[in-house]
C-alpha cells in the first residue's frame, strides 16, 4: 500500500497545517508513492524501535515525535538521529510524525487523556481559531468531586507514571480539571482563568509549581507518560479506515526516563 494512502486518514484526523510553526510533522523519510507492507506506531523513533521495524518488516514508523527538528549537517553516526535515520534508509523504512497536528486536533491527545481519565464534557483551553475548530489542550469536570490526592493517585496509575511531581494541595478536592499533554507549563494561566482546580501536564520547571494562584494544583506526570496515548489515537485511526492493514504498535517503544524512588 502507498505511504501516501496510509498517512491520509491520519491528516484528515489532523491535518499538517495544524502543526505548530516550529514543528517538523509529516513524511521525514520516504516517498509518498513508496509501497509498504506494514505500519509500526510509536511515540519515538528509536534505534530499537527502528530495529522492531526492521525484525517485523515494517515499512514505515509512524510516531508522534519527529526525529529531526533541525537540519542535519552530516550522517556519520555521530548521534542517535544520524544513526536512526541512516538506519532507516539502508533498510528502506520511511519515517512519518505526528505530532502538534494530533495535539491540537479534536480527536487528539489532550481529549484522548480527558476520557481515559475520567474527565467529562472537554473543551478546549486554548482555541488555535475562533471557531474553536482545534487547538491545544481541554477542560472539562469529573462525574463527581474526588479527593485531589486520591485523584492524583488515580492519575498515576491509569498513565503508569513512575512519579508525580505537583505544587501545593491547593484545595483538597477536584472537580474541574485541565488537561495539556506534553510541555505545558505555558498554558497554566488559561488553566487559572478556566477555573480549573488541576492541571495535568508535564515538563514543569521549578518556578512553575510556585506560579498557581486561586485554587489550582498543577502535576507533572511526564511527558513520555502523557504522549503515550499517542499509540492508541493512531491505531484507533488507521485500523478503523485501513482494516485489512498490518497496523503493529510497538513493543520497543519506552520512557527515557527512569525514576529511583
Amino acid at each position: 500500500m502507498k505511504i501516501r494512502d496510509i498517512v491520509a486518514p491520519i491528516e484528515a484526523v489532523a491535518p499538517l497545517g495544524w502543526q505548530a510553526s516550529y514543528d517538523n510533522a509529516g513524511l521525514i523519510v520516504g516517498r509518498p508513492d513508496d509501497e509498504v507492507d506494514a505500519v509500526l506506531l510509536a511515540v519515538d523513533v528509536t534505534e530499537e524501535v527502528v530495529a522492531e521495524a526492521v525484525a517485523k518488516g515494517c515499512g514505515l514508523i509512524i510516531t508522534h515525535h519527529p526525529i529531526i527538528f533541525h537540519p542535519l549537517k552530516r550522517l556519520n553516526s555521530a548521534s542517535v538521529v544520524e544513526r536512526c535515520v541512516e538506519q532507516a534508509i539502508r533498510h528502506g523504512i520511511a519515517l512519518y510524525a505526528c505530532h502538534t497536528n494530533l495535539d491540537s486536533a479534536p480527536e487528539g491527545m489532550s481529549f484522548r487523556m480527558a476520557a481515559w481519565l475520567g474527565v467529562q464534557n472537554p473543551t478546549l483551553l486554548e482555541p488555535a481559531d475562533r471557531e474553536a475548530t482545534y487547538g491545544f489542550g481541554v477542560v472539562g469536570e469529573l462525574a463527581e468531586k474526588r479527593s485531589t490526592e486520591d485523584y492524583l493517585r488515580f492519575v498515576k496509575e491509569r498513565l503508569g507514571c513512575g512519579a508525580i511531581r505537583h505544587s501545593r494541595i491547593a484545595s483538597s478536592e477536584v472537580h474541574r480539571v485541565a488537561i495539556c499533554t506534553g510541555a505545558g507549563a505555558s498554558m497554566i494561566p488559561l488553566a487559572q482563568r478556566a477555573e480549573a482546580d488541576l492541571y495535568i501536564t508535564a515538563d514543569l520547571k521549578y518556578n512553575d509549581f510556585m506560579a498557581p494562584e486561586r485554587g489550582l494544583t498543577v502535576a507533572d506526570v511526564g511527558h513520555f507518560e502523557s504522549e503515550y496515548c499517542a499509540i492508541e489515537i493512531l491505531f484507533d485511526i488507521l485500523s478503523k479506515k485501513i482494516c485489512t492493514f498490518a497496523v503493529l504498535r510497538s513493543e520497543a517503544s519506552s520512557n527515557p526516563i527512569n525514576y529511583l524512588v
